[in-house]
């Protein structure tokens, strides 16, 4: 078992203010904002977190570049993927390969 899946089994044996005070932690420790990819439509939407959340909700469908490596979520979390906010949560790209048995490009 590796980090981030220890960080996620750890998450589901807590109470519901434990994994929301985890999941402000590591919003404010996102870098999300600074990204290339990042626009006006993610900012207006609050969008971030994408490694946990998942894709963008129907505003960054473009991939100039990637900060996902720079950012300390994923260090802290043990995440191996990157482009977030248009490949998915880290869980979901995780799944996509081992279904597909290839990383998404």
């Amino acid at each position: 078992m590796d980090t981030f899946e220890e960080k996620v089994r750890a998450m589901k044996n807590m109470a519901p203010e434990e994994v929301q005070a985890a999941v402000e932690k590591l919003k404010s420790m996102c870098v999300c904002q600074g990204c290339p990819s990042y626009n006006r439509c993610a900012k207006e939407g609050n969008e971030s977190l994408f490694c946990s959340s998942g894709k963008s909700f129907m505003c960054i469908s473009d991939e100039k570049s990637c900060i996902c490596p720079t950012c300390p979520v994923p260090k802290e979390m043990g995440l191996k993927y990157t482009f977030f906010c248009t490949r998915g949560a880290e869980k979901a790209q995780r799944y996509e390969h081992t279904v597909w048995g290839t990383k998404m490009v």
